[in-house]
């Protein structure tokens, strides 16, 4: 009997030790799937390219549903595009998202923005990189909304952590 009970120990003790030996090994594969290549985007342009890198910001602080970094990233992009010719009324939308601190309205003016900042992006001339044009159908209950991004990856700025890869690729603005 006591040879029986030592034998069941010793194999849940060395299963264990198997599941753990496996978890070590998966976790480490992970890392250098994750140390992936960085989309980096090059916009021969300097101001679209300012443009684009603080709305990149914005779009980061509404994927973690930060207000108080959306508002101060979005007074950047205010000012970025107030000096930019044609770019006025975009302008006038930063800075409603800039003067919020409420997550959906800020949400729902960036739905706007986006429109407004696809549209000049392109036509944008890029040196290197991909610009990715993604969409969320659920967005504005049901509407849908366009965003820009670096990454292929969807990060959802109008539902952050509720739907964080909520969307898709609906297209690609590439590098001649």
């Amino acid at each position: 009997m006591k040879r029986i009970f030592g034998i069941a120990i010793l194999t849940a003790l060395m299963a264990c030790n198997q599941a753990n030996q496996k978890t070590a090994t998966s976790k480490d594969s992970t890392k250098t799937d994750s140390v992936a290549v960085k989309n980096e985007v090059a916009i021969k342009d300097k101001q679209k390219s300012e443009i684009f890198n603080q709305y990149v910001v914005l779009k980061d602080a509404l994927v973690k549903s930060d207000a108080a970094n959306a508002q101060k990233s979005a007074v950047h992009l205010q000012n970025s595009l107030a000096a930019y010719k044609g770019c006025e009324p975009t302008a006038a939308v930063a800075s409603k998202i800039a003067a919020s601190k409420d997550l959906v309205s800020q949400r729902k003016d960036f739905t706007v923005l986006s429109a407004d900042l696809i549209a000049l992006l392109k036509g944008a001339e890029l040196e290197k990189g991909t610009i990715y044009v993604q969409h969320c159908p659920m967005a504005n209950k049901g509407d849908g909304g366009d965003w820009l991004s670096t990454e292929k990856e969807i990060r959802n700025p109008y539902y952050g952590n509720e739907m964080l890869e909520c969307g898709r690729v609906a297209e690609e603005i590439k590098a001649k």
